[in-house]
C-alpha cells in the first residue's frame, strides 16, 4: 500500500478499491501533491527531531508506505547521520523516490525497499533494489495514511513496533480534519457543498475499511492503540497548511484533481443540483471554476501520533 504524505483526513485515493489503484500511473500527480504540502512536512519532520534530540541518536528511518518519496527525503535532510529507507509495494514510485534523492544530493543515504502491506512488516515479502529480505529495524518509523488501509490496523502498529530499536520513535500520520476550500456559499448550487462531500467520503471510506481483507473494526483511538502496541510516552501533534486566497497555480491544479475524483465518487450519492454545482468547479472555462475564482485557498490538518519503544532496562508504557 501507498500514501502519498500530502492532505489530511480522507482526501488521497479513496475512490478506488484497495486493490485496483495504478500507483505508478498515479506518480507524477502524487508528488506534484506531496510537494505542495511540504511545509507541513518539514514543519513535522523537525518536529519529530525534537523528539529525538539529538537528531544525531537516529542512525536508520523507515518510511513505511512512502509514495513518491517526498516525505523519504525530507526525513533524510532532518537526519544526516541517517540512513534513510522508503518502503512501498510500487517499484515505479520507488525508482521515483531514488530519482528524487539523487536530484537532492541524498542518493548516498537513501534506498529503497520493495514491500507488500502487511506481509512485509513481518519480513516475509520485503526485498528489492539488491536488498536483503526483511526491512530490519529503525530508531524512527514514519507511516502516513498506510495503516488505515490495511484490514488489521491494530495488528500492523503491532509489527510497526516491533521493528523499532529501543528508545525507537513511531510516528503515525492518520486523521485530522477534512480539507476546506472554498467559502460555504460560494454563489452556485445550495451552500454547504463540502459538508455533503464529506459525507460521501466517510460512507465510502467505511465501505473500503469493511472490504479490506482481514478487516476488523477497531475503536480508531490511536494514542490507545499505539498503547497496546507496547509503546510509551505516547503524544500527537497537529500540524496545518494554510494557503490562503488567491491560490497559485499548482495549489489550484491540486483542488481540480481533488474534485474531479470526488466527482467520479459522489455521482451516485448527490442530487443533480450539486452535481451540477461540481461540474461548473471544474469548468476550466468559466471564472466560477476552481481555477480561476478568487475564494478559492487550501487549509488542511494532519494529526501525527507518535510513541516511543522503551529503552533496554526502562519499565514498559507510560
Amino acid at each position: 500500500m501507498t500514501t502519498h504524505g500530502g492532505a489530511g483526513h480522507h482526501e488521497h485515493e479513496h475512490h478506488h478499491t484497495h486493490t485496483d489503484i495504478d500507483w505508478e500511473v498515479m506518480a507524477t500527480r502524487l508528488e506534484t501533491d506531496a510537494e505542495l504540502h511540504l511545509p507541513a512536512l518539514r514543519r513535522t519532520a523537525a518536529h519529530l527531531g525534537e523528539l529525538r534530540r539529538p537528531p544525531t541518536t537516529v542512525r536508520r528511518v523507515l518510511d513505511v508506505g512512502s509514495g513518491p518519496g517526498v516525505m523519504t527525503c525530507v526525513l533524510a535532510e532532518t537526519f544526516p547521520d541517517a540512513d534513510t529507507v522508503a518502503v512501498d509495494g510500487a517499484p515505479g514510485l520507488l525508482d521515483r523516490t531514488l530519482a528524487r534523492a539523487e536530484r537532492l544530493g541524498l542518493g548516498d543515504r537513501v534506498t529503497a525497499r520493495h514491500a507488500e502491506l502487511p506481509g512485509g512488516l513481518d519480513g516475509d515479502e520485503g526485498h528489492g533494489h539488491g536488498e536483503p529480505r526483511g526491512l530490519g529495524t529503525a530508531d524512527l518509523i514514519w507511516s502516513s495514511r498506510a495503516v488505515h488501509h490495511l484490514g488489521d490496523q491494530q495488528g500492523a502498529l503491532n509489527a510497526l513496533a516491533r521493528l523499532l530499536r529501543p528508545g525507537g520513535l513511531l510516528a503515525l500520520a492518520e486523521g485530522g480534519l477534512p480539507t476546506r476550500f472554498l467559502p460555504r456559499d460560494i454563489g452556485i448550487g445550495r451552500p454547504g457543498l463540502q459538508a455533503r462531500l464529506d459525507a460521501v467520503q466517510e460512507h465510502w471510506f467505511a465501505i473500503m475499511r469493511a472490504e479490506l481483507p482481514g478487516s476488523i473494526r477497531v475503536v480508531e483511538d490511536w494514542p490507545a492503540m499505539l498503547g497496546r502496541a507496547g509503546l510509551g510516552h505516547i503524544s500527537s501533534r497537529t500540524f496545518l497548511l494554510d494557503l490562503p486566497a488567491p491560490l497559485g497555480g499548482a495549489a489550484r491544479a491540486f483542488l481540480h484533481a481533488h474534485l474531479t475524483r470526488l466527482r467520479e465518487i459522489a455521482s451516485d450519492f448527490l442530487d443533480a443540483e450539486d452535481r451540477t454545482t461540481l461540474d461548473v468547479l471544474l469548468d476550466p472555462e468559466t471564472p466560477e471554476g476552481v481555477l480561476q475564482r478568487p475564494d478559492a485557498f487550501l487549509l488542511s490538518a494532519t494529526t501525527v501520533f507518535t510513541g516511543v519503544r522503551a529503552d533496554a532496562g526502562e519499565r514498559g508504557p507510560r
